[in-house]
């Protein structure tokens, strides 16, 4: 039986075999993996121990290897090693990176040996009050620094280019710069406004670098308002150099070197005071940075600079150990760019119902009664007509009202300024012009944000304070009592007095309601709204303001706020090119000396060329002595001489000739300083009266018919500017004769008279 067992063994371990050889042979393969992968960590590990690093340099020390004896005579002694502990490696898989976010570096971290500092410090001022105190702190700067700091730079932040020191720093070997601001508050639309929008896009650009003035040594702020006008900060005190130090710190990476100052110009002396302390901490700072020292941890406002944690808490918010308490983010705009949202917003694409249930502020007047604006535009002579509007007597109506002379106007187109009212729908402007007669008071913008009065109460309004400015010159010595009851009716409107009459959005109504009791119009724009342009209506003259022929003199000369003010410009020379057919277009070039006379008649000779306009007056600047022009430079050297005017006309005049254009001098004002050139196409013509003799000679005809323009504009039928020329220019306004009329004498600033009254020699048609 045993035998039997035995000899059937064979068989059932044959059978066992068939039955089990798939998991006998995969536990076996398993087996042989496991211990094929223990055998290769063991030599792995055994490498790691005995390998250096790469690129750590080790000294070869020869290995000595004890021999049997040695080993055999310290066998007693022996003690087993204890094994050092082995970083297990990671199992292999998808490549995993790992890490902490790396701390941001304090300010003595960053600092650097710095051999020279220079401070260069920016300003922006409208009446030159905050260039004064700029000067000052160069000066204070200047006399207490060592010789390792420079003299300051002034730049003032209306003639600066932005990219030059706010897109990337200036650079100098060995040399590294401190930017100080010396920023006032307006409430107005200012190129502060401008400055303010160009830090905030150049700090959410992403194609810009976080902080592009991170290479600055540091930097420092300092905010002159007036607390009698905004009491606190939340009512607007210092609000832009506020926003200033907001931006500065984050472009710069937190390199605040000096905390943000205020002064308040409203208390006396407490300006000087506050700036004093403020160069003075300024000038401590930059002496430190000479001495590499750099900001330094305790200076305040140096290391976490306030306005910057919004930004902070979205930079730490994985920081396992911050430093200090995060403060709550503020909550976004749904306008913010993509780039700084964290988070998809939900839009609602089934209703139109607006998401946000808060409401825009009611617009507010321009020029309120309590504003400051409305005290100084009243000083000088204004009289606001409702919120946005106003008018005021030329001095050259109250010279024509005692005869002594009317405009340059009247000798050009016939227009006597006792009969002329100079008004202004729109007080605000879009450009601050260095010229500019109006101190810099009038509100500026590049849009539309006030109440708007309707037109009716508007011209209503021009029409009372005309006529009471008018009134008042009845007791005035030497006025004429026929031209007195003559300025008593309204023939003409100049709306140039100031600010941008094309701005007004009821303009074309208000311009039908003069026309409508035949009062002539005169429109002057700054080429500076298309859209407005575009959609003029009828008016008897439409002036454009060419203070420069580039780019870069227009920014000078004019000061646009506009960002893209040369595009603006081009476009309104390609839609007066197409309005010469319906409208008499003139350009107005002011010539400031030391700016855009040298070399700019073949500049100007282009835009006329683009433009065509019926005719070009070419006037010298007057200047007003205000601080604005001291300010920007301007003194009695900038005026030119009427020989001068008169050699650019001649050659303004030969470069149109050199490009086909036929224009010549029709009339002068000498007085004035003014030259107008006409086109000799429309122009230049044989006089209706003549044109029955062959022989009749063709003379300049610059004045306006103007009963003849009414008549057209009433007949509803399209017409061109040549439908209401007028009679001929008058001998006495010609080229070579002054322009001054013989029937009124000349005086000087006493009154006196210049020369014998000249008898009258010739009628000028109204």
């Amino acid at each position: 039986m045993d035998m039997e067992k035995i000899l059937q063994l064979p068989e059932e371990l044959l059978f066992l075999w068939h039955a089990h050889r798939a998991e006998v042979l995969l536990s076996a393969g398993l087996l042989f993996a496991v211990l094929r992968l223990a055998v290769h960590w063991r030599t792995r590990k055994s490498k790691e121990v005995l390998t250096p690093p790469v690129l750590t340099p080790v000294d070869e020390k020869p290995l000595a290897v004890p021999s049997a004896k040695e080993t055999l005579a310290d066998a007693d002694h022996y003690e087993a090693p204890t094994p050092k502990p082995t970083v297990q490696r990671p199992k292999p898989g998808p490549k995993r990176v790992t890490g902490t976010k790396k701390s941001r570096a304090t300010a003595n971290q960053d600092a650097q040996v710095i051999e020279k500092v220079q401070p260069i410090i920016f300003y922006y001022t409208l009446g030159g009050s905050t260039k004064v105190y700029a000067e000052s702190v160069a000066q204070n700067v200047a006399a207490s620094s060592p010789s390792s700091i420079l003299p300051p730079q002034l730049h003032d932040l209306a003639d600066t280019e932005y990219d030059d020191f706010f897109l990337s720093i200036p650079k100098a070997e060995k040399t590294a710069h401190f930017y100080l601001l010396l920023l006032p508050t307006y409430n107005i639309d200012t190129n502060l406004s401008n400055f303010l929008e160009h830090l905030q896009e150049t700090h959410h650009d992403f194609r810009i670098d976080t902080a592009p003035l991170s290479g600055l040594a540091g930097y420092s702020v300092f905010g002159l308002g007036d607390k009698h006008e905004w009491p606190s900060e939340a009512e607007g005190f210092c609000t832009q150099a506020v926003d200033a130090d907001k931006w500065m710190a984050r472009l710069t990476g937190r390199k605040r070197g000096f905390p943000l100052g205020f002064g308040d110009v409203s208390k006396k002396h407490e300006a000087d005071i506050m700036l004093k302390e403020w160069t003075e901490g300024v000038s401590s700072i930059m002496k430190d940075l000479a001495e590499g020292k750099g900001l330094g941890e305790g200076v305040p406002g140096s290391g976490e600079p306030i306005e910057s944690a919004d930004e902070a808490s979205e930079d730490e918010d994985e920081t396992p150990a911050p430093r200090k308490p995060k403060r709550k983010p503020a909550k976004r705009s749904k306008t913010d760019d993509l780039e700084d949202l964290k988070a998809p917003i939900p839009v609602d694409f089934t209703t139109s119902k607006p998401t946000s249930t808060t409401q825009p502020p009611p617009p507010k007047p321009m020029v309120p009664e309590t504003s400051p604006t409305y005290s100084a535009l009243t000083k000088q002579g204004y009289t606001i007509v409702g919120s946005h509007s106003g008018v005021k007597i030329c001095r050259w109506t109250k010279s024509a009202l005692r005869g002594r002379g009317s405009c340059y106007k009247f000798s050009f187109y016939g227009i006597q300024s006792h009969l002329c009212m100079e008004a202004t729908p729109s007080l605000s402007c879009s450009n601050k012009c260095v010229f500019c007669w109006r101190h810099g008071t009038n509100p500026v913008g590049t849009t539309w944000r006030w109440t708007v009065d309707p037109p009716e109460p508007v011209f209503q309004g021009m029409k009372e304070g005309h006529y009471k400015k008018i009134k008042m010159m009845r007791g005035v010595p030497g006025v004429r009592a026929e031209r007195f009851q003559e300025a008593m009716r309204i023939r003409h409107c100049a709306l140039s007095l100031v600010g941008e009459p094309i701005f007004y959005p009821y303009i074309n109504e208000l311009l039908g309601m003069l026309h409508r009791e035949r009062i002539s119009s005169f429109l002057v724009c700054n080429a500076q709204h298309p859209d407005q342009l575009e959609a003029l209506g009828p008016v008897t003259q439409l002036y454009v303001s060419i203070d420069a022929s580039n780019k870069e003199m227009l920014r000078q000369i004019d000061r646009p706020l506009h960002r893209d003010y040369w595009e603006r410009f081009l476009r309104c020379m390609e839609i007066l090119g197409r309005k010469r057919f319906t409208h008499r277009t003139v350009f107005r070039l002011t010539l400031v000396k030391g700016f855009n006379i040298e070399e700019e008649a073949e500049g100007y000779a282009n835009l006329v060329e683009t433009a065509r306009p019926g005719f070009v007056e070419v006037k010298g600047v007057t200047y007003c002595g205000t601080s604005t022009s001291k300010g920007a430079g301007l003194s009695m050297q900038n005026v030119p001489f009427y020989q001068e005017v008169t050699a650019f006309v001649l050659a303004l005049e030969k470069a149109l000739a050199n490009r086909g254009l036929a224009y010549g001098i029709g009339a002068e004002h000498a007085h004035s300083c003014c030259i107008l050139l006409a086109d000799r196409e429309r122009f230049f013509r044989v006089p209706e009266a003549e044109k029955d003799n062959p022989a009749a000679e063709k003379k300049w005809h610059t004045l306006i018919d103007y009963p003849r323009f009414f008549d057209c504009l009433e007949s509803g039928q399209p017409f061109a500017p040549e439908d209401y020329v007028g009679a001929p220019t008058p001998e006495w306004a010609l080229w070579g004769n002054g322009g001054f009329d013989p029937r009124d004498e000349r005086v000087d600033r006493k009154g006196r008279p210049k020369e014998p009254k000249v008898q009258e020699v010739q009628e000028v048609q109204e």
